[in-house]
């Protein structure tokens, strides 16, 4: 198994898979964090369902300057193409992914997908305590950063 890959989280600005308002990135390579994304996204027409809100504090006044996906993808696309790509409940951020480059009409990228939810079968806050893993859940990059982290050490398990 490679030490080298990616994790990814999404937050939504709605119900919409496409409506992505926050990226969080975080790049492993031989085991180590190379790099991050914490980007701030403005979602299609910039509207907010005030649950998600609720949820990740993110709001249209937050991104109303804010890149769109569409430009932010340049930048993330490498981490991704051709790469191992994790995701904490990965059915939510592939899905996210998938459906926002449909919307923009984007290519779809080859990637091998893993999903720390599946290894563990715990939530993302619930293994955050257990291993001792710093967490402002519903970030994009604090929960990227933890998703990374747990398939660390779910690497090193498997020696």
């Amino acid at each position: 198994m490679s030490h080298t890959f990616t994790a990814i989280d999404f937050e939504t600005a709605q119900g919409k898979r496409y409506s992505i308002c926050q990226v969080g990135l975080v790049r492993v390579e031989n085991g180590k964090v190379t790099a991050q994304v914490n980007q701030l996204v403005c979602p299609p027409d910039n509207f907010y369902f005030y649950r998600n809100t609720e949820i990740h504090g993110i709001s249209a006044s937050h991104t109303c300057h804010s890149p769109t996906f569409a430009s932010v993808w340049q930048q993330m696309k490498p981490y991704i193409q051709d790469q191992t790509v994790v995701a904490h409940n990965g059915a939510f951020d592939f899905s996210c992914l998938r459906h926002t480059l449909e919307y923009y009409k984007m290519e779809q990228p080859v990637y091998e997908q893993q999903c720390t939810y599946k290894i563990y079968r715990k939530g993302l806050a619930d293994l955050c305590r257990q291993h001792n893993i710093q967490l402002s859940h519903h970030d994009a990059l604090s929960d990227a950063m933890a998703c990374a982290r747990l398939y660390m050490l779910h690497l090193r398990s498997k020696g």
